[in-house]
């Protein structure tokens, strides 16, 4: 394995316990569920981590992630705003 692979790895593994941690911890308390397109963006951001070694892929991964974390944001926005004014 080279180094960049090795940082890609223990990354990995750190955010699974960290996943692990807040699943156990957060158990008994209400959470608010991950949206759909949160959902795509975190794993899509996650595949352009994973594919970092072709920039093109990894790039164009996380550049689709991070637009679907701004228009979650901007519907989420919107929602609470029509929530205000009824």
């Amino acid at each position: 394995m080279i180094a960049s692979q090795i940082y890609i790895l223990i990354s990995i593994i750190a955010l699974a316990i960290i996943a692990a941690v807040l699943f156990f911890v957060r158990k008994d308390k209400k959470g608010k569920k991950l949206t759909h397109l949160a959902s795509w963006s975190l794993m899509l951001i996650l595949m352009g981590i994973i594919f970092g070694d072709n920039r093109l892929i990894g790039y164009s991964f996380i550049g689709i992630g991070v637009l679907l974390a701004i228009l979650d944001m901007i519907n989420k926005s919107k929602s609470k705003k029509k929530k205000k004014s009824r």
